[in-house]
């Protein structure tokens, strides 16, 4: 007899050396903690970096990639919007005016950088 008052090789407590009976699952194997006694083995932590809020001019913020505190170096970009605006002032016969969209700023997104490693930093979109 076992503790449950089952008697042993009973398809609840198998007798010892044979298999469980089919659709039973052994219980997880119990907690072990790494060998530095803070937990498992082969935990991964995951640390999320939050962006700064950039806007249309530079920013200052801590770069992620060299841990300075930089002002930003920012280049502007064209955009789809640049190129719909330039083809809609062509479609109503404003063509020599077309490239006015290309030289504004707020026609374009801004790309921020870390002047001092080059890194990329984020995109401010207009």
């Amino acid at each position: 007899m076992n503790p449950q008052g089952a008697p042993k090789g009973s398809p609840y407590f198998p007798a010892e050396g044979n298999p469980p009976p089919p659709g039973f699952h052994a219980p997880p194997p119990p907690y072990s903690p790494g060998p530095s006694g803070q937990g498992p083995i082969g935990v991964t932590v995951v640390s999320t970096v939050v962006a700064p809020p950039l806007g249309p001019d530079s920013s200052r913020v801590v770069c992620p990639s060299c841990r300075a505190t930089v002002s930003t170096r920012v280049d502007q970009e064209t955009t789809t919007k640049t190129h719909l605006m330039c083809l809609i002032m062509c479609v109503f016969g404003l063509w020599p005016c077309c490239v006015i969209p290309y030289l504004m700023d707020s026609c374009k997104n801004t790309n921020h950088y870390c002047p001092s490693c080059g890194a990329f930093l984020g995109t401010y979109k207009r």
